[in-house]
């Protein structure tokens, strides 16, 4: 498929009740409002295709830039391309899903994810931590720098608070991510998310809650599903 062709696969499933949604959680024009659902049958067309991907995110359509997230090939993307896009992921559902999805598949993901943390800016920060998240899901905990994780848990537990409004919640995300996915850090993860509590973010009037970190924790405890890596970051 074409880019153009794609294009008009999306505007043909555009849903206005889906579009009115994501305008309330800080979509804007060019879009059309396309379900989650809907993007995977076009994807069931395209499979991975990188430089169709790299147009898709290209056309700065919020729609064309999600799919363009789950079409990516993560062994072909380049860390030039991925910082192109976080630079240009303008809301919460690119900077902190479809950016940080790719960026964690990748080898390169948790040194991208250490940099993006730093930004002053609230997508690129937000993007690091749900970056550094995500590389914590799917690689082992044999492949992962747990001294380097355990020291950004304690960053978190002084810094939360403080932090830009988004940041916030990808610092508490990163928390229940740790203290689901390293057996070893679990523990720690929950002595940080009973320090930091209940995070308040400003979610755009829109009825979402932000987790509560230690309860997320105990419950991914009680099923037993602590350490269990998902095989990919994508969903």
């Amino acid at each position: 498929m074409t880019t153009q062709e794609v294009l008009s696969e999306l505007e043909s499933y555009a849903d206005e009740n889906t579009k009115n949604t994501l305008l309330k959680h800080g979509a804007k024009e060019p879009f059309f409002g396309v379900k989650v659902a809907d993007l995977k049958k076009i994807l069931k067309k395209t499979k991975k295709n990188h430089e169709l991907s790299l147009a898709l995110y290209d056309t700065g359509n919020s729609d064309a830039m999600y799919l363009a997230g789950l079409m990516a090939d993560e062994k072909q993307i380049t860390k030039a391309q991925l910082e192109d896009w976080v630079e240009k992921a303008y809301w919460y559902y690119l900077s902190e899903y479809t950016v940080p999805w790719v960026a964690a598949e990748t080898p390169f993901g948790f040194g991208l994810g250490q940099q993006w943390i730093e930004s002053e800016r609230e997508t690129i920060a937000a993007a690091g931590w749900a970056t550094l998240a995500n590389y914590a899901a799917v690689n082992e905990d044999k492949d992962l720098d747990i001294e380097a994780y355990s020291e950004l848990l304690d960053r978190v537990g002084e810094e939360v608070h403080q932090a830009q409004n988004r940041v916030r919640y990808a610092m508490n995300g990163f928390v229940i991510a740790i203290g689901s996915y390293i057996s070893e850090l679990t523990d720690k993860s929950k002595a940080i998310a009973k320090k930091i509590g209940k995070v308040n973010v400003e979610m755009g009037g829109t009825a979402c809650k932000v987790p509560l970190a230690s309860d997320y924790i105990q419950k991914v405890i009680d099923k037993g599903r602590v350490g269990k890596k998902k095989k990919m970051a994508r969903c």
